[in-house]
């Protein structure tokens, strides 16, 4: 049970990046691979609140996810809005591009982009004993936070005019355009909301493995949990990340040393054999 814990807790936090590739997807039919990045950027953001700005964790917090907002969506308007229509190819270039950009730009900051910084969250080394299992501050946090943003996303996709205009964007633009939806607009608002997401992300994870510029990497293990709950579906993203930290955690203590390393892929492998649409994917016919 404490290592299943633990995989669900991971597995949150591949979930909410895998959250950004799905929302960019269905609103832009493309995937930013720079998501990762936009995590480590949001993480370092809340070590700058609490560090130069002397703010509290949770305006820190405020701060960076705002501030991540907002680079989200002059990132869609300065560079990505331009190649619209190109094809996918470019767009995926250029958001790889986007990413070594941000690692690289991180690490040129002198004392900072080069060390391992920690960030004082207050609930940092509490920890919860029920029954013969002891629960982290650091896991609760992840997992009630991510339930939280889940359902708050869930309430706005299904009640407010804002979610049900990028639902009738992401199933087709050019029907919502003709129907009078601003598609344009929508689209940046999705990929700042995207950005805003990976912050919150990696400030949860910021109190485990630290902030350093190279924790966008975990872009890599949150892919494969959006392809495993299907590159379309929303709660599909939340549950194929749980389902890579699950078993990512147990093939680390159960199996020999790099296993764990290897079974994301190996999950993505088995699924697309047996479900190339993910688990929540749905088939689409098409005539040719």
């Amino acid at each position: 049970m404490q290592v299943v814990i633990g995989g669900v807790a991971q597995g949150c936090v591949y979930g909410l990046v895998a959250l950004g590739f799905v929302l960019i997807y269905k609103a832009t039919e493309t995937v930013n691979f720079a998501q990762g990045e936009l995590m480590m950027l949001g993480a370092f953001l809340g070590l700058l609140g609490m560090t130069a700005l002397q703010l509290p964790y949770w305006a820190a917090s405020l701060v960076a996810i705002g501030g991540m907002m907002l680079a989200g969506l002059a990132m869609e308007r300065v560079l990505i809005r331009p190649v619209l229509g190109q094809p996918t190819f470019s767009i995926v270039m250029l958001t790889f591009g986007l990413g070594y950009i941000a690692r690289g730009g991180i690490t040129m900051v002198p004392g900072i982009g080069t060390e391992t910084h920690a960030l004082a969250a207050p609930y940092r080394g509490m920890t919860l004993a029920i029954g013969g299992t002891v629960l982290a501050g650091e896991q609760l946090a992840i997992i009630a936070c991510t339930s939280l943003l889940s359902v708050l996303l869930w309430a706005c996709f299904r009640f407010t005019r804002i979610g049900l205009a990028m639902q009738a964007s992401s199933q087709n633009q050019l029907a919502a355009y003709y129907m009078g939806v601003p598609v344009q607009h929508l689209n940046g608002l999705v990929w700042g909301l995207a950005a805003a997401v990976a912050a919150i992300a990696g400030i949860l994870l910021a109190p485990i493995t630290f902030v350093h510029a190279n924790m966008g990497f975990i872009g890599l293990k949150a892919f494969p949990a959006a392809i495993v709950g299907g590159f379309a579906s929303l709660p599909g993203a939340i549950v194929g990340g749980l389902l890579i930290g699950i078993v990512e955690a147990l093939s680390g203590f159960f199996l020999p040393e790099g296993f764990k390393d290897v079974m994301a892929y190996v999950v993505v492998l088995i699924m697309l054999t047996l479900r190339p649409t993910g688990l929540f994917g749905e088939r689409a016919a098409k005539k040719v």
